[in-house]
């Protein structure tokens, strides 16, 4: 059996420990030659390409049983050619893969007011970075479906982890939502998204999505507060809606103009996944123990 891994960043890697025992080589792409040497220390066997080049994508055609897309999609327009072009490289020539599981976003939702969410909520973009994501899972959903490909996907919200942590931003005191006006926050921790990757490529069913997140149901000021006074950092000032367009950068509010509760039912149940970190309180505590 052979994997191949499409954006080997933070998450892939963490997966890498569970995935070698289920496969005999484990291929990654990269368009950066300087990251060969890293690759192959973690025993991964690097692919250089480029997904903005589909001419560089010619040895992905029936290389791999399983692919695991992590790769983010551009960062403009509303199509993600990226996925396209992985896609037109995987069935240029040779087997096609027998899974492949995607790492999505819960953004494809959009704002739901707070409601909880299941993955038969039709899904309701309201930015270009998520509806980029939409065309790529309707790429995927298409091209599996149509040539019996077992695609997956799983839609993830923020992710946190010891590297992965608002410090930044709590030390440059930016400020949260009043919390009557706060919307909900989803979260899921690095080592817990690596874990229901590997166990989508074992147990994912055919064009199905499942939302990728923990067991709590925040404010995203709350998180903030949280983490804040994990590591001993002022608590950020609350200020109004209003006052928040002013001061707040736009990329950053349009996180915080969208509330949802991501339900995890269907992830738990048919992928099997039991939680490390069921909520940011143990898992930014973790955090926490490994960088003291």
């Amino acid at each position: 059996m052979r994997l191949l891994i499409i954006g080997c960043g933070d998450v892939a890697l963490r997966a890498l420990p569970a995935l070698r025992p289920a496969y005999s080589s484990i291929y990654a792409l990269t368009h950066s030659p300087q990251r060969t040497f890293e690759l192959h220390k973690l025993g991964v066997l690097p692919l250089i390409g480029d997904l903005d080049q589909l001419h560089s994508l010619g040895r992905l055609g029936g290389m791999a049983h399983d692919v695991l897309h992590c790769a983010p999609p551009p960062s403009q327009g509303t199509v993600d050619t990226r996925t396209r072009n992985l896609l037109a490289a995987l069935t240029k020539r040779g087997s096609l893969p027998h899974r492949l599981v995607y790492i999505s976003t819960s953004g494809v939702y959009g704002d739901c007011g707070g409601d909880i969410v299941p993955e038969t909520r039709p899904v309701k973009a309201q930015s270009e970075r998520a509806r980029r994501r939409i065309d790529a899972e309707a790429r995927l959903r298409e091209w599996g479906k149509r040539l019996g490909v077992c695609v997956s996907i799983l839609r993830v919200p923020g992710i946190y982890a010891e590297n992965r942590l608002p410090l930044e931003r709590l030390k440059a005191s930016t400020p949260a939502l009043l919390p009557d006006q706060d919307s909900y926050t989803n979260l899921v921790h690095a080592d817990d998204l690596a874990g229901m990757a590997v166990a989508a490529l074992r147990r994912g069913q055919p064009n199905r999505a499942y939302n990728a997140n923990d067991d709590s149901a925040l404010k995203m000021g709350d998180y903030f507060d949280l983490v804040a006074d994990c590591y001993g950092l002022p608590r950020p000032p609350r200020v109004s809606r209003d006052e928040a367009r002013q001061r707040i950068p736009a990329g950053l509010l349009l996180f915080m103009e969208e509330s949802r509760r991501l339900s995890n039912v269907r992830m738990k149940r048919e992928l099997g996944i039991t939680l490390h970190y069921p909520t940011p309180c143990e898992g930014v505590a973790a955090a926490r123990a490994k960088t003291k």
